[in-house]
């Protein structure tokens, strides 16, 4: 696997693309508004023990306290990157109250961002990270990283970390650390040595809440993780990304600073931006999707939610190279296997995730998709789970949860469907605006009533010749004008005017007849052709024959004046 690490920053925001084998595996954007959490540590205050959900909620600064739970409130070495071997964090088995009470203070690290109505949950087990070493102040035990699979440098790399570590403190080496000297190594960890003496020295000279040391940007916490021996290249575009780089390197890894480039220096950058080259553009409104399609014609629909993912692999266009429908199959989720575990790291999804692959009857077909799934997702940073098929034929896995998906990052909740994904149909939506304007006048005294509505929602409520609206008025003996508006949400309606007849009439028909108009052409008359369609302020404008004009702005001459509509003709010149 060959990995490029493509750099670049616009208005104060730092993006980091992660390229493995020419495709788009990882995406980081700092927003100078949402900065990253996870990683600082505060000197926090302990403002409510909760007994009943064995938690804490801690002021560090922030708008929301942060959730403290039990087994995250006992200080230990943490599993930062890697599954332990030893040294794995020791679990509480002290209840909540017998650890905290309010008003103490403590030293927290932020493990998971705050989202919505939630706030940061923090840990005891504080660990600071360096290139090759994790610092695990409270953690008072040696860890390797199970990806070190060689026993002697095992065996090596704990005796160097047993040399350096000084009780209490914890020590992690992790995967890169694997055939660096134990000099390289002494440097990591003085430099984590130095900045704990840092943090603890400004922890007893300020009140909590307060932060204490805050993690790196996100350009030097991505070389910090990613540079190792898949890297071809570090392609930076902008010059203080360029510079934020190449101190970084300079610093904690100068063995790398010939593979970092100023994508200014190719001849490239001339035509078009960082992200447009390398297609990250066109990437990220993919990953953005609901549907992704396999190269074999297949595809996955993604439907995130609150607490679950869902994943389905569909055949779709794929018919095949043989008769063998199960091999057809099988194929397919094979490709959907490494396909699933590239978007769940490329969108940052997190929780639970069920993907639901083809059925497969071949007991042999189900665990090579399954050993495939877990081989794609051995390079993911998050650690996916894959927990086996269930007695259904899903696929059950989990994700840690460490920031904002993509998603939640790039989108809101759409603020007319409040993320539904849906809108009301036009029949449902006049049936209740019907409803609404029935309640309306059942409670005023007003002569007419002036409503509009969205285009295709109006004509349904006003119907075949006005029919709809004829019977509107005849239940509430009223006078109603109503007119179709783009601009309009489709869901609802807008009241323009209520009250005396030619007050509201006078508002409703902007127009009269004889008089001379200069309007734009908007498209042809459904029913007919040969004429075409004007709106002024949502009043509709028939023009005779204006259907070849669509597009243009023409003078005409209203003719006929109606309730919802009026009849114009094209003045001499213009047909």
């Amino acid at each position: 696997m060959l990995r490029d690490i493509l750099i670049t920053e616009e208005d104060q925001e730092p993006q980091v693309a992660i390229v493995e084998d020419g495709q788009l595996a990882a995406l980081y954007i700092e927003r100078p508004l949402s900065q990253r959490l996870v990683g600082n540590i505060y000197k926090g205050r302990v403002e409510n023990v909760l007994p009943g959900m064995q938690a804490a909620f801690v002021a560090i600064g922030l708008e929301r306290n942060a959730f403290l739970f039990v087994d995250d409130a006992q200080a230990g070495v943490a599993d930062e990157e890697d599954a332990l071997e030893e040294g794995e964090r020791i679990r509480s088995r002290m209840a909540i109250q017998d650890l905290f009470r309010p008003g103490q203070e403590i030293l927290v690290q932020v493990e998971k961002e705050p989202t919505g109505a939630k706030g940061a949950r923090v840990t005891r087990a504080l660990s600071i990270p360096g290139r090759y070493l994790v610092l695990a102040p409270y953690g008072d035990g040696i860890g390797i990283s199970r990806r070190i699979a060689d026993p002697e440098e095992r065996d090596r790399l704990r005796q160097v970390a047993d040399k350096l570590r000084k009780p209490p403190l914890g020590i992690i080496v992790r995967t890169v650390a694997e055939g660096r000297s134990e000099e390289e190594l002494r440097r990591d960890w003085e430099q984590l040595l130095s900045l704990w003496q840092q943090i603890e020295k400004k922890a007893q000279e300020v009140k909590a809440p307060a932060l204490l040391h805050k993690d790196l940007s996100v350009i030097e916490r991505i070389l910090r993780d990613e540079v190792d021996g898949h890297l071809r290249r570090i392609v930076v575009e902008g010059e203080e990304a360029l510079d934020h780089a190449s101190q970084y390197l300079t610093r904690s890894a100068p063995e790398y600073l010939p593979l970092l480039m100023d994508y200014r220096s190719l001849p490239e950058s001339r035509i078009q931006s960082l992200f447009s080259f390398y297609g990250i553009d066109e990437e990220l409104e993919k990953a953005l999707g609901r549907r992704v399609w396999l190269k074999s014609g297949g595809y996955l629909v993604i439907d995130q939610m609150e607490a679950l993912t869902t994943i389905d692999v569909n055949t779709g266009k794929y018919v095949g190279k043989t008769d063998d429908l199960q091999d057809t199959v099988f194929q397919t989720n094979l490709e959907a296997a490494r396909e699933v575990a590239r978007q769940i790291r490329l969108r940052d999804i997190g929780g639970i995730i069920i993907v639901d692959f083809i059925d497969m009857s071949s007991p042999e077909h189900r665990q090579r998709v399954l050993e495939e799934l877990e081989n794609a997702t051995r390079y993911d940073p998050q650690r996916p789970t894959v927990l086996g098929f269930t007695r259904l034929g899903l696929v059950e896995m989990t994700r840690r949860k460490g920031r904002q998906s993509l998603r939640d990052l790039l989108t809101r909740p759409c603020p007319y469907c409040d993320g539904r994904g849906r809108v009301m149909s036009e029949e449902t939506t006049s049936r209740r605006i019907r409803r609404e304007m029935r309640k309306l006048l059942m409670n005023s005294d007003s002569e007419a009533l002036l409503v509009e509505a969205y285009p295709s929602v109006a004509a349904l409520l006003i119907g075949p010749n006005g029919a709809n609206l004829k019977e509107l008025e005849r239940t509430t003996g009223r006078t109603i004008f109503i007119r179709g508006n783009e601009e309009v949400h489709l869901e609802k309606m807008r009241v323009k005017a209520m009250g005396e007849r030619a007050m509201v009439e006078s508002q409703a028909l902007p127009v009269k007849v004889g008089e001379i108009l200069e309007i734009t052409v908007a498209e042809p008359h459904v029913a007919h052709p040969e004429d075409g369609i004007a709106r002024l302020q949502g009043y509709v404008v028939d023009i005779e024959g204006g259907a070849a004009r669509v597009g243009h702005k023409v003078k005409v001459e209203v003719v006929k004046v109606f309730r919802t509509y009026c009849k114009a003709r094209l003045l001499e010149g213009q047909g």
